[in-house]
Formats: C-alpha cells, structure tokens, sequence
C-alpha cells in the first residue's frame, strides 16, 4: 500500500532540497535546476508545510537547512537516485526480460563475461544486468535477483549454485627477477601484493609450501584487477586466481612466479534469496549455468 498522498511531496520540491543540501545554497540549486531563487523558496516552503517540520532557517535572502532538513534531504536522495535507476533500466529493458546481478569484477569479466554470449544466443529475449558489489549484503535492501559470492556457503538465507573451485598461483611482471621460476623461499624477500578481502592468502600459500612467513607487509588492494595491473607494472608479486591469471599470462603481461597453482579452500557460488521466488529469467539463467559447470 502506497503512504497517503501528505508523505508524498512533489517532485520538484524534493529536487529543490536535494539540490540546495547538496550545493549549500539556493543560487546554486536555482542555477542547476533551471529555476529562479524565489521558485526555489517556494518549492522549499510548500514541503515544510506539507510535511509540518521546520527544515529551513531564512537569513536575509540566504537559505540554510536544519539537521532536520539535512536529513530528510540525505533520505530524498536515496529515493531520487532509486526511481533515476528504475526509470533508466526500463528504458534499457523495454519489454525484455532481466536478471539483475551483483558481481566480483574480476571473476564477473574473466569467467562469467566469456559464457554470456552463449546465454544471450540461447536467450536474446533476457537482459543480465550487472553491479558490482565486493562484500556480502543484504538481498531485501538491494534489488537483486542474484550474486556472485566468493566463500565456503556463509552467506545466510541464500541458496547456492557452484560455480568454480579457486586455484590461485603468484605471478609477476616478465622482468621483475632475472629469472622464473621462483622457489617459495626466494619470494619471501621480493615485494608481494595483498588482496583485502583475503588477508593472511600469502601467509597460507607459504605455510602450504614448507616455509615460514608471518606478517607479512606490502601493497593493499581491493580489486584482483588493480594488484595484477600493479604486478605488470613490476610493482611486485600478485597471488592471483586462475582464471585472471592464465588470461594475463596469455597477454604476455605476467609470468608464473611459481610453477604451480594452489587450490584453497573457497568456492565461487551464484546465490539467490530463498524467501523469494525465482523469476523465470533467473531459471533460466540457473539452468544455462549449471550446464556449464
């Protein structure tokens, strides 16, 4: 049920506020909107009334918000910015259906990006709509009908579809070392890149190989893309998954480090809510992905 029509103000008065809490004065919101200052107050003055709270203080000609208005204008633009978003994907989806996906960039552009074209041809009618998103979060809060999650089946109240083990290997710039191969040892003195969302990887990868190395220091990043770029640019060594290396390797822009890949221990997974029913679209989708794997 939609709230009554008093809780819904207009929405060139939203815009108003948004705008005036964002660029700090009604100049600068008139100026972007099109609008003279005093269409400005006016649409500002109709939402106070409308809603019954004071979210303005008046200085001589100048406008400021109360934190009661800083707020309220926080929250319009979440909404603004939702409907901006339901509004382009019906325009990118006319009457197709979609699939809209959270992803992990780099496993979305190495694995899931190369099967898609095979789907598509399958399915020219259906649209996978993709975001990126790197952490868990919460399905009811984003519209999605689906992610790509990385881990070992921790995600609550999900269902899981496998898609690929993990098997990662370290790589480096073709003239990082005078020469490659490496033995495990010989990287613990060379500078290694580290992944956020993985921490302690390095520490595994040389506990699994025979050779002590705690706290280990160097380069952070949050992106498997971004370290491997670092890595060839000579930067250092990157632990990086197979599917991101071999398409680097091929490139001739990195080298094996090591000679071997390590598999461990997490599983990349498609999830979906189980308190939601699947759209035929993500059905489909499911089916065309366990076929493959």
């Amino acid at each position: 049920m939609i709230a009554p029509r008093r809780f819904l103000p207009s929405i060139n008065s939203l815009l108003a506020l948004e705008a005036v809490e964002r660029l700090g004065t009604a100049t600068a919101a008139a100026e972007e909107l099109s609008l003279t200052h005093s269409a400005v107050s006016r649409q500002l003055k109709v939402l106070e009334e409308q809603i019954g709270v004071t979210m303005l203080i008046r200085e001589g000609k100048g406008l400021q918000l109360t934190p009661a208005g800083v707020t309220y204008a926080q929250s319009v633009r979440e909404c603004l910015q939702d409907l901006a978003r339901a509004s382009l994907k019906i325009k990118a989806n006319g009457s197709r259906r979609s699939v809209n996906l959270a992803v992990l960039p780099a496993f979305a552009m190495y694995w899931l990006s190369p099967r898609l074209r095979a789907f598509t041809g399958k399915h020219p009618d259906i649209l996978v709509n993709q975001a990126t998103r790197i952490a868990p979060f919460d399905f009811n809060r984003e519209k999605f009908d689906a992610a790509v999650h990385y881990g070992t089946g921790d995600w609550m109240g999900v269902n899981y579809l496998p898609l690929s083990k993990e098997r990662m290997i370290p790589v480096c710039a073709p003239d990082f070392v005078d020469s490659t191969p490496l033995s495990a040892a010989e990287m613990t003195n060379l500078p290694l890149l580290h992944l956020e969302s993985r921490p302690g990887s390095w520490e595994s990868w040389f506990s699994r190989h025979g050779v002590p190395a705690d706290r280990l220091g160097g380069m952070l990043f949050d992106q498997f893309t971004n370290m491997a770029e670092a890595a060839a640019e000579g930067i250092g060594i990157a632990l990086l998954p197979e599917f991101l290396a071999e398409s680097e390797v091929r490139r001739g822009r990195l080298v094996p480090a090591y000679p071997d890949y390590m598999e461990v221990e997490g599983t990349y997974f498609l999830v979906w809510p189980k308190d939601r029913e699947k759209s035929e679209a993500l059905a489909l989708f499911l089916q065309f992905l366990q076929a493959e794997v």
